[in-house]
This record gives C-alpha cells, sequence and structure tokens, in this order.
C-alpha cells in the first residue's frame, strides 16, 4: 500500500505541474491574443486552445487537490461526532466518489477511443480531440485511485489501527 501511495502522490504533483504549466500557457495566449486582436491580427484558434488547456488544468489537478485535502468540504457538522464516526463517514465518501471517478475515468477512455476511430477534430485548428479526453480519463484515474487509498485508510482508522 505505501508503494503505492507514494506512487499516487508522485504522479499527482507530476501531472499538477502539467496543470500548472497550462495555466501559464492559457494566461500568455490570452494575453497576446488580446493584445493582437487589438493591432487587427488575433490567434486563430485561442478560444479551443483554451478551452483544451482548461481541460487539462481541471483533470490533471483533481489528485493532487485531493491528496492536499483543497477540495471544499462542509465539516461543521462532522467534526462534532466521534472520531471513528467521522473516519467512517470520510470512508463512505471516499468510495462513494471513487466509484464516480472510476466510471468517469473509464468511460471518457472509451470515448476518447471512439472519438479517435472516427477521426473527430476541432473545428477551427482541425486538432485531434481525443488526447484530451484521454487526458481527462488519466486525471480522473488518478484520482480515482487516491480516493480509494484513502478509503483504506479510513476504514483502518475506523477499526482504531
Amino acid at each position: 500500500m505505501t508503494l503505492l501511495r507514494k506512487w499516487a502522490n508522485q504522479s499527482s504533483r507530476g501531472l499538477n505541474a502539467v496543470a500548472a504549466l497550462a495555466i501559464i500557457i492559457m494566461m500568455v495566449l490570452t494575453c497576446a491574443d488580446v493584445v493582437l486582436r487589438f493591432f487587427g491580427h488575433p490567434i486563430l484558434g485561442t478560444y479551443e486552445i483554451i478551452g483544451f488547456l482548461g481541460s487539462v488544468v481541471v483533470s490533471f489537478s483533481l489528485a493532487y487537490t485531493s491528496i492536499e485535502k483543497g477540495h471544499v468540504s462542509v465539516e461543521i457538522l462532522i467534526e462534532r461526532l466521534p472520531e471513528r464516526l467521522q473516519h467512517f463517514i470520510d470512508g463512505v465518501g471516499s468510495s462513494i466518489s471513487a466509484v464516480l471517478f472510476g466510471l468517469l475515468a473509464w468511460q471518457s477512455a472509451v470515448y476518447a477511443l471512439e472519438i479517435k476511430r472516427s477521426g473527430e477534430v476541432s473545428m477551427t485548428l482541425q486538432m485531434p480531440i481525443y488526447p484530451f479526453l484521454l487526458g481527462i480519463a488519466v486525471g480522473c484515474g488518478l484520482l480515482f485511485v487516491v480516493l480509494i487509498l484513502d478509503m483504506f485508510r479510513s476504514f483502518r482508522r475506523v477499526n482504531g489501527k
């Protein structure tokens, strides 16, 4: 379990770094497009690129945010409960979330392969769409692993280990 957790932590840091780079690229591209638009020469396909990079930012930062407990959670009621019950509720929440993101990863991969097979591309730049869908699948898949590990940790704490 420790090896898998270490792998998940390192992988999530790597994907989060890619997400951070994507944000920087989005910012530079948007600024350049605004400036060049002022001179009558907008960058072709900026809207598409920003959309694709947005999918990278969101999906690649999911696992790291979960590891760092950066998601918004409402604990005002749960923190008043006994510690074992808190861990149980956390484990159930992680289980439900793992199922959801496991399904998202699986269906994103299936959809990406369908899009690849059909040869669908973006409208303006004619860029393939499927790599970004596979990126969503990878990000959701890594979050699935992190949530499964969190689930096991929470249920171990329920048993006092």
